[in-house]
């Protein structure tokens, strides 16, 4: 067993006070999430941030009124991958955040960034929303046809490093985070979130939906004082 921590999205705009985009108690979240870098039972520790360009296809003002409202509003979106441009689906609209190069998109300092060995940004390209760190909204999950959404082969990297298990944290618990723990699962990992290192855009009947598709994929949903944690055992 070897095991990989994938911290997602800690960065500014997801967090209060000021974040375009900001997770409620997110901020909070940063003492345990560092108690979880510093265990010695991760094998690889890796933090996940949203990298979007400035006319990024899920931001609200990149649409006309007056279906353009954030939070409320859908759009139809393509398939970037070749041949599959026919295939669509209906995208949630945001308020602008995590512009990449922006403050927003930085980590925020209460992360102890000094356990982190690796960095993934996602959501680069502006034609398809990328809310895992491991494949767009399609679920397309090729190193070819990802990469102007992602700049690291997340996949690749946890099967070169002889990973088995990936237990996710970070924002938000409905979104980003319960699709790279269900993404973690289509590429043949044993995966977990752990519940009390995450918080939620809709914290109530949206986490209740996340959990029920997180049930469905074969994901584990635990605790950072759990077992699953617990027994973790070094390995390099």
């Amino acid at each position: 067993m070897k095991a990989a921590l994938i911290v997602v999205d800690m960065q500014e705009d997801f967090c209060p006070p000021n974040g375009s985009l900001a997770v409620q108690e997110a901020r909070d979240l940063a003492p345990t999430i560092n108690t979880l870098l510093a265990h010695p039972g991760f094998t690889l520790r890796i933090a996940s941030q949203d990298s979007h360009p400035a006319n990024h296809i899920s931001f609200a003002p990149n649409h006309p009124a007056p279906n353009n409202r954030p939070f409320e509003c859908h759009i139809e979106m393509a398939n970037p991958a070749p041949g599959k441009e026919s295939e669509t689906k209906p995208q949630r609209l945001w308020p602008i955040h995590c512009v990449a190069g922006t403050k927003g998109a930085e980590i925020i300092p209460e992360i102890d960034t000094a356990n982190i060995d690796l960095y993934v940004q996602k959501g680069m390209d502006a034609r398809v929303e990328m809310y895992s760190a491991f494949a767009d909204a399609f679920g397309n999950l090729d190193a070819e046809v990802n990469r102007s959404s992602v700049d690291v082969h997340l996949k690749g990297v946890l099967e070169e490093r002889g990973i088995t298990d990936v237990f996710v944290v970070g924002v938000a618990g409905d979104y980003c985070v319960k699709f790279t723990a269900v993404d973690a699962a289509r590429a043949g990992l044993r995966s977990y979130l752990v519940e009390d290192a995450v918080r939620c855009v809709d914290p109530g009947l949206g986490w209740e939906e996340a959990k029920r598709e997180l049930s469905e994929a074969g994901v584990r949903v635990v605790r950072s004082d759990g077992p699953e944690v617990a027994g973790l055992v070094g390995s390099v």
